[in-house]
């Protein structure tokens, strides 16, 4: 008996099996549509029907939906939110049929006054997560899919009017100096610490009194971007100074509610960035984010004091000692400087002979 619809209360319902050439080729149905009206209940029949016989020429993987692939992925809140837009945009599309070229092109389609970095992290990694997980499940094939080039990122830049990949500024000895100069003791200790550990700032405002074994010169840091949780050694002057500080109680700024201490007296990763531009306006010196913490620890090792690149790197949890080079090492000496070690008078000197020296050779 092919599929047919009947009423059932306020909504339409489907009774029957999908056929193939006069033959069933599913268990029999008896369910709601969803549709509330005939033509709606026959709109759900006919695509039933088309995905049961597009599995049963094609197999699982032809009928496997985007959507579908979506809801038995894994995602974390924030993922979800990406993968919202995404699944409105191509939901509706086999897995199959998904090419990493109409992902890419999903980017200007969905936010064209993006930069290609946010088209990569907020449409490309969440969607080759979701195939690629179903590929790991059984469901289908894995997809790759290539990443937008330079041209494609100034081209994108221009047409926004705003340049992405923004160079950002190292923590340096001064700066710090200066900052904690003008600073309270909370947020002294706090740009110390990150400019000497390389945490992240939602490392380091995680910390809880338990979380330091002074005794050992050591904290305990949350995993963050794929490491694990680990203790981190610090100096003997950074023991001191987190000895010295009493723990502070946050305020929630919504209920006014006072928190559980911390070791440097914020509740989130972004706390800091209010009473931070304060500091620096007085100090007189330019507003530095948190993450320039990391910037300026690889930098200072690497750039200032000629560490070399892996013990660079292991000090500041990077597993891979050539991201940190490409990413995290800034060049100090300008444009003019290099230039003008090709004038210099050693060079010429080196390079001149006595025209009176020449006529006695002669």
């Amino acid at each position: 008996m092919p599929l047919e619809t009947y009423r059932r209360g306020n909504s339409y319902w489907v009774r029957g099996r999908v056929e193939f050439n006069g033959a069933a080729i599913t268990e029999y149905y008896r369910q709601s549509t969803g549709a509330t009206s005939e033509a709606g209940a026959r709109d759900w029949c006919r695509a039933e029907e088309d995905r049961q016989v597009r599995r049963h020429l094609l197999g699982e993987e032809a009928v496997l939906m985007f959507s579908d692939a979506a809801l038995i992925y894994p995602a974390k809140p924030k993922e979800a939110g990406f993968l919202i837009p995404v699944v409105q945009a191509i939901g509706h599309l086999p897995v199959a049929q998904i090419t990493g070229k109409m992902v890419r092109l999903l980017g200007p389609q969905l936010y064209p006054k993006a930069a290609t970095d946010t088209w990569w992290r907020q449409i490309v990694t969440p969607v080759r997560a979701v195939i690629n997980n179903a590929h790991d499940l059984g469901h289908c094939a894995p997809i790759r899919i290539t990443g937008y080039s330079e041209i494609e990122r100034i081209a994108q830049d221009q047409a926004r009017g705003k340049q992405s990949r923004i160079k950002r500024q190292p923590f340096s000895k001064e700066w710090v100096e200066a900052f904690c100069d003008h600073a309270d003791i909370y947020n002294a200790a706090l740009v110390r610490f990150m400019f000497e550990t390389a945490a992240r700032i939602d490392q380091a405002v995680s910390l809880m009194p338990e979380d330091l074994d002074l005794r050992n010169k050591r904290v305990w840091l949350k995993a963050a971007k794929g490491h694990p949780a680990q203790w981190v050694d610090i100096s003997h002057e950074m023991m001191i100074e987190l000895a010295n500080l009493p723990a502070k109680q946050p305020m929630n700024r919504k209920t006014g509610e006072r928190l559980e201490p911390t070791v440097f007296g914020y509740a989130t990763k972004g706390g800091y960035r209010k009473r931070w531009k304060t500091i620096c306006r007085n100090a007189g010196i330019e507003m530095l984010t948190a993450h320039s913490a990391r910037h300026g620890f690889y930098t200072e090792l690497r750039v200032r004091q000629n560490v070399d690149p892996i013990t660079a790197a292991k000090a500041g949890r990077w597993k891979d000692p050539a991201l940190p080079d490409r990413v995290y090492g800034h060049a100090e000496e300008n444009q003019a400087d290099i230039r003008a070690r090709f004038r210099t008078s050693t060079v010429q000197d080196a390079t001149r002979e006595d025209p009176n020296a020449m006529k006695q050779k002669g």
